[in-house]
């Protein structure tokens, strides 16, 4: 790479050096003035070259440059003042146009133009100063008119060859092969005839439409190429004293050093034209890419988007675009779409619909103007089969970078089946509303008939008890062993069947959230201890161990004790009941945190776990209790379990069948939800 860049800049001090000579030699005569000196390659030479050995450089650059003017014939003073004045232009185009960085600048966009023209100019300004002060200095020519020639001059040479070595924005030729051939040999042709001629009339302005041409239609290489050898032209056969620019001065009674001057502003005119079209050319190429590019992408979505129809439309409603999505769904094919309006996609009756939910016209562009950019609305599109199906529609405008409107899109997902399902589920919904309803109704008929049958058989089995306590107590009589056998099944029975009547109002009152408690401050320990004490002759009956552990201090809590008093004894009973004898049943009562637990736990036959959890539920025994035929509503627990939850507490079992049960009851100390 090192011996690349050295290699190259030194072919150009070398190329600097021959031109340099023959552009003093090629000052016409009668003249002082440089012609087209190749400051633009003393330029070139700073930008190939790594930025340490800049100062290097540049003293070889102003060696050239002093040499070449020397060598070409002029005084020594004089050489020394025009190649500094060269030497510092080529550098101050230089840091202007790279900013002094190591990397080739870049030629691309407007912004890189203006610095590239900046630059020139500047240097060129830097160059006639020079020479200004020269004249002035060693007397040598007319001060004003050699820095006139060496500002066109040096302007010139920067903008021809320094887009060389920049880094252009590289495109394809857009002109065909044939195409290119004919620039070339409309080139070849026409600068002879341009320039050649010394009498004829100036036709010069003829090479710009050509310079035109070639830097709209080919590489940026090629044009650049193309203008340096109709410019090539120009200036052998100026030096050569042919074409319009020789000796044009002396003709119109000017200097001779006006022949450089015209010269330098043909070539800078030149440059003018063909460098800004080679650079708007590949802005243009290169914005059109990223246009093509993104409307791939675009047309890549909108096509994938196969379960979303996507219709665009211009400004005047007519369609401009069907995605596959759009085909499949409506069943039109893109074809038969395009350039016609949506109206074949919506029925009337749709229409009017819409226009009588917006307050609208029953018409298209109305009920469009009522949705446009609102969000997702339900629509109904005709397929072309006929079939209206309903589709979630989403309608928007689409601005231009101007913000005018330029069409419409509307994306639209079919719901159909969702819209029906919704329908289904929602008629299910109503259906098992119903049903729940007439449940109800049926369930608080069912209550209310156990209530007055309750009430009803209450007072007739009072009444069978009471005589029968009258026969056993010899009220009527005496009685036979037998017959009063019999009269003590019947007042048992009639006590079990008060006592489930009992039940049955209790749960009736409960339900119906008219379960009457009268709220006490009570100590727990003597509720527990008098529901103990009414269940335990039973348990004596049944050789049954009944312990009761209660703490030495009160637990005060805030509640109805005969409610509460009720659960104790329902909760012992039943362990009572389901305890084989010479089992045992536990109560305890222990204060936990800010509630307290009642732990009644037995060794009876348990409850399987796959029915526990229905163990509250109105008239459920378990299993087992029905196996072995022990007597039971299953009342108990269920009313138990209502009344704890009316005094906000809980209640749990923990049992396993031949293990036996525990129930907890957890009571919140001192308050009442």
């Amino acid at each position: 790479m090192a011996r690349s860049w050295v290699a190259r800049v030194a072919c150009l001090l070398a190329a600097m050096m021959l031109f340099g000579i023959t552009a003093v030699h090629a000052t016409p005569a009668g003249g002082t003035a440089i012609g087209i000196w190749p400051i633009g390659g003393a330029t070139a030479c700073l930008m190939m070259a790594a930025r340490p050995r800049t100062p290097v450089l540049l003293a070889l650059i102003a060696a050239v440059a002093v040499s070449s003017i020397w060598i070409g014939g002029r005084d020594a003073d004089v050489a020394l003042g025009l190649g500094l004045g060269m030497t510092a232009g080529a550098w101050v185009m230089w840091r202007i146009f790279t900013g002094g960085r190591r990397v080739r600048p870049e030629l691309r966009s407007t912004g890189d133009l203006a610095r590239f023209a900046g630059g020139a100019t500047l240097s060129a300004f830097v160059a006639a100063a020079a020479a200004y002060l020269t004249s002035m200095v060693t007397g040598w020519s007319d001060p004003s008119l050699l820095a006139l020639a060496l500002l066109t001059s040096n302007l010139g040479s920067q903008l021809v060859v320094v887009p060389f070595f920049s880094r252009l924005r590289l495109h394809a030729s857009a002109a065909r092969p044939s195409e290119r051939v004919l620039q070339w040999v409309v080139i070849l042709t026409l600068s002879p005839l341009v320039f050649l001629p010394h009498d004829f009339p100036s036709i010069a302005f003829m090479v710009l439409p050509v310079l035109t041409w070639c830097a709209l239609r080919t590489a940026p290489f090629e044009a650049l190429s193309q203008m340096v050898v109709v410019l090539a032209f120009a200036v052998i056969c100026t030096t050569y004293d042919r074409g319009p620019f020789a000796n044009a001065g002396l003709r119109f009674g000017f200097s001779p050093d006006s022949q450089g001057i015209l010269l330098s502003t043909f070539v800078i005119v030149c440059a003018f034209v063909v460098v800004p079209l080679l650079l708007a050319v590949g802005e243009q190429l290169e914005s059109a890419r990223q246009v093509a590019a993104e409307r791939d992408k675009v047309q890549n979505i909108v096509n994938g988007a196969t379960g979303v129809a996507i219709i665009g439309t211009d400004e005047h409603g007519l369609v401009t675009l069907v995605n596959p999505g759009a085909e499949r769904l409506l069943g039109y094919s893109a074809a038969e779409l395009l350039g016609r309006t949506t109206d074949l996609l919506h029925s009337q009756e749709e229409l009017e619909t819409k226009g009588a939910l917006y307050g609208t016209e029953p018409t298209l562009g109305a009920v469009a103007a009522a949705v446009i950019d609102t969000g997702p609305v339900d629509m109904a599109f005709v397929r072309k089969d006929g079939e209206e199906r309903m589709h979630s529609m989403t309608l928007n405008r689409v601005h231009d970078d101007r913000g005018e409107v330029t069409g419409y899109v509307s994306t639209s997902e079919d719901i159909t089946d969702r819209v029906k399902a919704q329908q289904k589920l929602v008629e299910a919904l109503e259906t098992e509303r119903q049903a729940v309803e007439r449940l109800r109704e049926v369930d608080q008929v069912k209550d209310a008939f156990v209530s007055s049958v309750s009430h009803e058989l209450r007072t007739p089995i009072t009444s069978i008890l009471g005589y029968t306590e009258m026969l056993e107590e010899g009220v009527y009589g005496d009685l036979a062993p037998a017959q009063l056998d019999a009269l003590s099944r019947v007042a048992t029975n009639s006590t079990r069947l008060l006592s489930l009547i009992d039940d049955l109002l209790t749960l009736s009152r409960v339900q119906e959230d008219g379960l009457a408690m009268v709220d006490r401050l009570v100590d727990l320990r003597k509720i527990v201890a008098a529901a103990c004490s009414v269940v335990a002759p039973t348990a004596e009956l049944r050789d049954l161990e009944l312990v009761v552990d209660l703490p030495d201090e009160p637990v005060p809590f805030l509640g109805d004790r005969d409610m509460l008093e009720r659960v104790v004894i329902n909760l012992v009973g039943n362990a009572v009941k389901f305890t084989p004898e010479q089992g045992r049943v536990t109560v305890s009562l222990r204060p936990e945190g800010d509630a307290a637990v009642i732990a009644v736990a037995d060794t009876g036959i348990g409850i399987p776990l796959a029915e526990q959890e229905r163990l509250f539920s109105r008239f459920f025994r378990s299993s087992l209790a029905q196996e072995q035929a022990i007597p039971g509503s299953g009342l108990g627990l269920s009313i138990a379990h209502a009344i704890v939850e009316k005094h906000g507490g809980e209640m749990r079992v923990e049992s396993e069948p031949g293990q036996g049960t525990t129930f907890f009851v957890r009571l919140p100390l001192l308050t009442r939800v």
